[in-house]
């Protein structure tokens, strides 16, 4: 895998950069990467109405739907990232939306649920626990963009499950 070196430069994306190219439509999560503040959360946020629409389908039908989003999520993140100048620039956020996608997929259809669920994958994309800070360290490029946020949508999977298996002991 090659890596971008730091460029002196790097782009700050906007509404023009947004519309150039449509993996920059995509990998900038329909605009919502465009937030000052918090574009992950934005993101995330954007997962939730993106999950809904697939909500309909079997589980192995939205993991499939998902899988596929992931696929083509990594060329979308690999090109946005080398046109800012940035490999995983912090207004890339296609990887919170189908990471987000993922953990709905096992997560109850109830508010408090979606709510957890989002608190959880949150929590774990920001902190970063072992392996997600390595993997995102060493993994670069559109593969390394997506592949740490599907760790932590792992850990939040794995979060969900237990939390539901604790309340049907009790």
């Amino acid at each position: 895998m090659t890596t971008l070196a730091k460029p002196s430069n790097p782009q700050t994306p906007n509404l023009r950069f947004l519309l150039q190219h449509p993996a920059h439509l995509f990998g900038l999560g329909f605009g919502s990467g465009l937030a000052k503040k918090a574009p992950g959360t934005f993101g995330t946020l954007v997962g939730l109405p993106l999950f809904w629409l697939i909500s309909i389908y079997s589980a192995p039908v939205q993991l499939t739907i998902i899988s596929a989003l992931f696929l083509i999520g990594i060329y979308f993140c690999d090109v946005t990232g080398k046109a800012l100048g940035v490999v995983d620039h912090g207004g890339i956020v296609w990887d919170e939306i189908v990471a987000m996608m993922l953990v709905l997929t096992f997560t109850p259809n109830q508010w408090q649920w979606w709510l957890t669920s989002f608190l959880l994958f949150r929590l774990f994309d920001i902190w970063k626990p072992y392996p997600i800070r390595q993997c995102d360290e060493k993994l670069k490029n559109g593969f390394g963009v997506m592949f740490d946020d599907l760790l932590a949508a792992i850990y939040a999977i794995f979060c969900i499950e237990a939390i539901q298996w604790i309340l049907n002991m009790i």
